[in-house]
């Protein structure tokens, strides 16, 4: 199969650059952000809106949409596409990183990751083959391997054995894959150790996978950790595939991920920071909660061309938010991920017309206060 990425344009002022990956149901312009569709929904969006906004490509959950409603019912139904009423490419990622999050209600063997489910405490074995075989049902574009995610303070023996059991996980995905027109894209793990996430690399890069995710990070390791790991791990990867960088959804963090050469980026930070009121403007993050705006009859951000911001209020805002209406997580989380997927469209700017002033005045957007 021919490779479906290609690099269009290196940055002249960093390590950046633009991509084209070309999937079953279309193409994605990278570099690119993910909203996250864990259930098969993007948290109070509407499909319509993702796609008006420029959405490229969401990102849905083995874990959670094997428990429920299941994978064969969905494929009976269409597949996930059909199912969710999105025709674009959807990535979905493989659940190693839900099944982490269960704490004592799991355990890792070789064999897989035996858990509990958290709805209603029935016992599952997630292997390498399992996780193929749920996705090829789901119908993604792209399938991760399985994998194993483990914590920032992890032990050098832990992380070492961990890190090949991801290995193996990995040979065993691509030897269970049975729809080539699926891609798949391997994991690098290795902690915060380089010579781990190294060894890691040089075991992956050889091997048949279209892209490659870098995982284990943005999990409590700090911001200097992060851009240290991320930064040295993404140099040792192909320059001919896509670079995905996993959970890792600050504006400033995606701004130094997209420099240091990442293609590809999801986090829920965007949607959960606009149910619980935190939302992202050209001037810095604004609680909309705050008493301040009760009366404020301005627009949440005046630079912005959003369907909020061209029809609300922050009083509105503030008054829907207090009195919890449905609607509120709908305008606010419309909101963030237009402004998620304006900050890419500036750095595939940046890239494309080689300006460096724009890349520093894309440094810190959307922290502030």
């Amino acid at each position: 199969m021919p490779n479906p990425f290609t690099v269009l344009k290196n940055d002249s002022n960093s390590k950046a650059r633009l991509g084209r990956l070309v999937t079953a149901h279309g193409e994605i312009e990278t570099p690119c952000f993910m909203p996250v569709g864990t259930q098969g929904t993007v948290k109070a969006v509407l499909p319509r809106d993702l796609k008006e906004m420029g959405c490229q490509i969401l990102l849905g959950n083995t874990y959670h949409l094997y428990l429920r409603p299941g994978h064969e019912l969905i494929r009976a139904l269409g597949g996930l596409h059909r199912f969710m009423g999105w025709d674009g490419p959807i990535l979905t990622d493989s659940g190693g990183y839900q099944v982490f999050s269960l704490g004592a209600m799991r355990k890792i063997t070789d064999d897989g990751a035996r858990f509990q489910s958290h709805l209603d405490g029935s016992h599952h074995l997630l292997t390498p083959e399992k996780a193929v075989e749920i996705q090829e049902a789901l119908g993604s574009d792209i399938a991760m391997v399985l994998d194993e995610c483990i914590p920032a303070d992890a032990a050098r023996d832990y992380v070492e054995a961990s890190t090949a059991r991801t290995l193996c996980w990995a040979e065993r995905c691509l030897r269970a894959r049975g729809r080539p027109a699926q891609l798949m894209f391997g994991i690098v793990q290795g902690g915060l150790f380089e010579d781990l996430r190294r060894r890691c690399v040089e075991a992956l890069a050889p091997l048949p996978f279209e892209g490659f995710a870098v995982g284990g990070l943005g999990v409590g390791e700090g911001e200097e950790r992060l851009i240290a790991i991320g930064s040295f791990t993404v140099g040792l990867l192909p320059a001919d595939r896509p670079r995905y960088l996993m959970g890792v959804g600050r504006p400033r963090d995606i701004v130094h991920a997209v420099r240091a050469g990442f293609d590809m980026f999801d986090c829920v930070i965007p949607t959960r920071n606009a149910r619980n009121g935190t939302l992202y403007t050209s001037s810095g993050k604004l609680n909309i909660k705050r008493a301040e705006f009760a009366a404020d009859g301005r627009p949440l951000d005046p630079a912005c061309g959003c369907y909020t911001c061209r029809h609300f209020s922050r009083a509105y805002l503030r008054h829907l938010y207090m009195a919890g209406e449905i609607l509120s997580a709908q305008l606010n989380s419309l909101h963030n991920l237009y402004f998620y997927h304006r900050l890419m469209d500036k750095c595939r700017e940046a890239i494309r017309t080689d300006e460096a002033e724009l890349w520093a005045r894309l440094d810190g957007i959307g922290d502030g206060p």
